[in-house]
């Protein structure tokens, strides 16, 4: 992968901003959505692309036991979304800001359950590197090959309900592992951009 055409790509694209047409405020738990923001670390494995996902405990109060990016809340000391990633990122894997070359942004995702507005940054990363996961916040990493999200007939669609709202759910499964939700719908983007490059 040329992180030079990915970023590229990325810029030359304007990510959408979250829409919230057609839902109740009254549905969003706390009334607001909280800002959050998660890096989607790339690195080449075996001259081939590859995401890092992890694997949360699944003793957490919040999305236990799912797959997802490093990333969380944004803090009110941080400067911006990116800040709050790259933080998130030292914290849960052990991935110093400095080692991350960002690479663009892709568009924001309601994760309604949580109530977050989430903004996904990309960024190339070094491999192999000395990840450090957090005991407390991830149980496992995982490298998932581009290849792997992009094979046809890779990914399914279900549909759910989430406070009396039904919508669809993306959903693909990968090492014994199911990714779906927010994680999968950013994946579905970056595949996206990726498959043209």
């Amino acid at each position: 992968m040329s992180f030079e055409r990915l970023a590229q790509a990325l810029s030359a694209r304007e990510p959408r901003p979250l829409s919230l047409a057609g839902i109740d405020p009254e549905i969003i738990p706390g009334g607001a959505l909280q800002e959050a923001a998660v890096l989607v670390p790339l690195f080449e494995k075996g001259g081939e692309p590859h995401v890092l996902l992890t694997k949360r405990p699944g003793n957490l109060s919040r999305h236990a036991g799912q797959v997802s990016f490093p990333g969380g809340r944004i803090d009110p000391a941080d400067r911006d979304s990116l800040a709050a990633a790259l933080r998130e990122a030292e914290e849960e894997v052990g991935l110093v800001p400095a080692e991350a070359r960002v690479l663009g942004r892709l568009s924001e995702v309601l994760v309604l359950v949580s109530a977050f507005r989430l903004t996904p940054w990309v960024a190339g990363v070094p491999y192999p590197y000395p990840y450090r996961p957090s005991p407390v916040e991830v149980e496992s990493i995982l490298h998932v090959p581009l290849s792997a999200l992009a094979r046809p007939g890779a990914w399914r669609v279900e549909e759910r309900e989430a406070y009396g709202i039904r919508h669809e759910v993306h959903l693909i499964d990968f090492g014994g592992e199911t990714i779906w939700g927010a994680t999968a719908r950013v994946l579905k983007e970056l595949v996206a951009v990726w498959s043209v490059l």
